[in-house]
């Protein structure tokens, strides 16, 4: 699996460069669950799993600190940062005002339910094979359907914005807590049952408690 991760950026095609690609596939690695917060990245290590010299994955590394991945220690190697109740609270709020709002702008959430049955459907499929990777995906699909019901690309941008760190929260939390991965499949049932009976308000309310009960699992 990690060697699967860490390859996540070759579809980018050649034009990108050596440290794009080692950027790209540092990031999987850690929003995928292979790096845990807490372990402490090698620049040599990380050159021969990507296949480089380590001045793409040094510039890589300088750009994931800047992004607030890492940190950086000189001589030493780069620190994966922990996700902190505070961030992760914020990224729920963030993720619920953005999807919420996506779904009471949709024409139709009878036809946003039925379109999302298939994503779900994969999700599914993903947790009786036992694929982490899948799952996020999915969830991450699952998720962005709500924002991309708004028709706003503004939006959605800023939604995809949060990709990264969402998907290490939901990682987290599935990791620590194998019984998440029914729960959440419950849990999106539901949301589906509450947008074909064209009930905003409750979807609103249960979105809420979905989402933090992910955050709250990430945390146990």
């Amino acid at each position: 699996m990690a060697t699967e991760v860490l390859r996540m950026d070759e579809f980018a095609g050649k034009a990108e460069s050596a440290a794009d690609r080692a950027h790209r596939g540092i990031r999987a690695a850690i929003a995928g669950g292979e790096f845990e917060a807490g372990a402490m990245l090698s620049e040599s290590d990380l050159a021969t799993r990507l296949a480089m010299s380590r001045t793409p994955i040094r510039t890589a590394l300088s750009r994931l600190q800047d992004e607030g991945w890492i940190t950086v220690y000189p001589k030493r190697g780069a620190l994966v940062r922990e996700i902190g109740a505070r961030e992760a609270e914020d990224l729920a709020d963030a993720r619920h005002a953005l999807e919420a709002l996506g779904a009471r702008r949709a024409v139709d959430l009878r036809r946003l339910a039925d379109s999302l049955e298939p994503v779900l459907a994969n999700q599914r499929e993903a947790a009786l094979t036992g694929d982490v990777a899948a799952f996020v995906e999915s969830d991450i699909a699952f998720h962005r359907g709500f924002v991309d019901a708004a028709g706003n690309p503004l939006l959605t941008g800023f939604y995809d914005r949060l990709r990264d760190r969402q998907a290490l929260l939901i990682t987290r939390g599935v990791v620590a807590v194998a019984e998440r991965l029914d729960e959440i499949l419950k849990e999106h049932d539901g949301l589906l049952v509450l947008l074909r009976n064209e009930d905003a308000d409750s979807f609103d309310t249960a979105l809420q408690a979905h989402l933090q009960r992910s955050t709250e699992a990430m945390r146990s």
